[in-house]
C-alpha cells in the first residue's frame, strides 16, 4: 500500500505557470484589465508624450512588462496601504513571470526578484514581506510612473482606461506575440477603433522606433488580431495628388466591446493553445535539465 501510493505521488505533475496564472485570474472574478491610458501614452500637451511602456520597449524587457500587466489583472480588491495587493510565495511569482521554465530552484526564485525590482524601479509597485511564511505582498501604484497611490476606475470614467482581456493570458498571447507586438496591441486598445498610425510619428507619439511600429504591426496582422485596410486619399501637395493611408481595426478577442463586462470568471483557455504551450514549456524545462 506504502509503496502504490508513493507511485502515486511521483506521477502527479505541479501546477504550471499557466495553471497558476489561470488561477490567479478565476480569483479576481473579472474579465479584463483596465489600464491608465497614460500607461501607454501622456496626454496631449505633456512635455513628451512617450510614457512608462516606452521604458519597457527600449529595454528589451517582455518579462516585466507581462508580469505588470498580469499584477494589474490579478490586483486583490481589498485595498491594501498603497492600494490592491496580492501577497503570494516568492516560488508562485517565479511560476506566475514564468521564470521557472528555463531554470529552478533558487535561481528561478532569484529570477523572478528581479522581475519585481525594476518595476519597483519604475515607480509602478511596492513590495514587502508579509507574515510568517515571508510571503512576498506586491502593491500596485500609480500606471503612469509617478509613485503616486494606486486608483481603480469608478464609474463614468472608462473612456480613461484601456481594457486588456484575460485571453491575453487564457489563449496564450502573452507568450506568442514578441514585445513590439504587444506594444502595438495596447496602442490599439489605447487608440479608437479605425486609427491611423504612420510609423514614422512612433518616436515622438510613443517613444520607439518606427522599425518597431512596423514589426509590431505585422505580428498583430499576421496573427489574425488586427486588421489593415490600405486606400488611397487626396492628398494636394502629393506629385500625384494621392497618398495611401493605412486604418488599422482590432479582432476578436481584443476588439473592444460594446456593453463594458461585469465581474465573472474569466474565460476558459482554448485546449489547443494551451496544450501546445504546455508541451514547449515541457520542452524548455527539459533543455534547461539536460
Amino acid at each position: 500500500m506504502t509503496q502504490q501510493a508513493d507511485s502515486d505521488a511521483e506521477e502527479v505533475e505541479p501546477a504550471t505557470g499557466d495553471e497558476t496564472r489561470a488561477a490567479l485570474l478565476e480569483r479576481s472574478k473579472r474579465q479584463i484589465a483596465l489600464i491608465r491610458r497614460e500607461f501607454v501614452q501622456l496626454p496631449p500637451g505633456s512635455p513628451q508624450r512617450a510614457s512608462v511602456l516606452s521604458g519597457f520597449v527600449s529595454h528589451r524587457d517582455k518579462r516585466a512588462l507581462n508580469a505588470y500587466l498580469l499584477l494589474l489583472a490579478i490586483g486583490d480588491s481589498g485595498p491594501g496601504a498603497s492600494g490592491p495587493n496580492t501577497r503570494l510565495p516568492l516560488a508562485v511569482w517565479a511560476r506566475a513571470f514564468d521564470t521557472d521554465l528555463t531554470t529552478t530552484g533558487p535561481s528561478a526564485t532569484a529570477a523572478a526578484s528581479k522581475v519585481l525590482t525594476r518595476l519597483e524601479d519604475r515607480k509602478l509597485i511596492t513590495r514587502a514581506r508579509r507574515g510568517r511564511e515571508r510571503q512576498i505582498q506586491v502593491g500596485l501604484l500609480r500606471e503612469d510612473g509617478s509613485g503616486e497611490p494606486y486608483t481603480r476606475p469608478g464609474t463614468g470614467n472608462q473612456d480613461r482606461f484601456l481594457a486588456l482581456s484575460n485571453d491575453y493570458w487564457t489563449e496564450g498571447w502573452h507568450e506568442e506575440l514578441d514585445l513590439p507586438g504587444i506594444a502595438m496591441l495596447l496602442v490599439a486598445l489605447h487608440e479608437k477603433p479605425g486609427f491611423r498610425l504612420p510609423a514614422e510619428h512612433a518616436p515622438r507619439w510613443y517613444g520607439w522606433s518606427a522599425d518597431t511600429t512596423e514589426r509590431g504591426f505585422a505580428e498583430l496582422v499576421d496573427a489574425n488580431l488586427l486588421r489593415k485596410d490600405s486606400r488611397l486619399v487626396k492628398a494636394p501637395l502629393s506629385p500625384t495628388g494621392l497618398a495611401k493611408v493605412n486604418e488599422y481595426r482590432l479582432l476578436p478577442p481584443f476588439a473592444p466591446r460594446q456593453k463594458a463586462p461585469g465581474r465573472a470568471s474569466p474565460r476558459k483557455s482554448s485546449p489547443s493553445m494551451s496544450t501546445r504551450r504546455r508541451g514547449s514549456a515541457a520542452a524548455t524545462r527539459r533543455k534547461a535539465t539536460q
